[in-house]
């Protein structure tokens, strides 16, 4: 597996009870050049200092204390996402769906292919990565949003529904002139250079709830 630059930053925290599994997979993982932590419990890893935030969890389904299966179900009700690689000596079926349906990236079973491994980690890494990216986005998006006036969001939401100049005039009671106004404010404090851009931030608005 080739690792990127970007996730040499990113950690892997391997959580499992058995010493010599957690030895292993330390070495293996520090061999591609990740950082990674290792912890034998559920408890021990919540325990430790919050430095950051992991890029991937390796987690033992089979644990003392919390299984790893009820450490995923906390976590979605928490509404934390944190992605997972489940690994576990002990698999069925039921076990293996469950998890997939809660969330997590890939099910592996005892003893794991080291590249099988790799490319599960490479892949949550990724998600992880990529769901960064989004929320940053969506932040800046909600930062220009809030700047603009009432008038102006107001605009701007029919403006991305699709509604022609002349047809928002008499939505909202106003001149024309005053929409074009409008709108080009809008495109300016959004540093929107499209109407097609335009639309995409209105349509991120609308998933975390504009304040119009």
């Amino acid at each position: 597996m080739k690792v990127s630059p970007n996730n040499r930053q990113s950690t892997v925290v391997v959580i499992d009870d058995d010493p010599e599994i957690r030895e292993a997979l330390e070495d293996l993982i520090r061999s591609v050049g990740l950082q990674v932590q290792t912890f034998a419990s559920v408890q021990e890893f919540l325990d430790r200092p919050k430095k950051e935030r992991p890029g991937c969890l390796v987690l033992d389904v089979r644990l003392p204390g919390r299984s790893g299966l009820d450490f995923h179900d906390d976590l979605a009700k928490a509404n934390v996402y944190l992605p997972i690689v489940f690994i576990s000596g002990h698999a069925d079926v039921p076990m293996s769906v469950r998890a997939m349906k809660a969330g997590a990236l890939e099910f592996l079973t005892k003893p794991v292919r080291h590249q099988d491994l790799l490319d599960a980690i490479q892949l949550a890494i990724t998600r992880d990565r990529e769901r960064d990216d989004n929320e940053r986005n969506i932040a800046e998006i909600r930062t220009c949003f809030d700047v603009l006036s009432p008038r102006e969001r107001e605009v701007m939401m029919l403006v991305a529904s699709g509604r022609p100049n002349k047809q928002i005039c008499a939505d909202m009671g106003i001149s024309l002139t005053t929409v074009k106004v409008h709108r080009g404010h809008v495109m300016r404090k959004m540093h929107a250079r499209s109407l097609a851009e335009l639309v995409r931030m209105a349509d991120h608005l609308k998933v975390t709830g504009p304040r119009v």
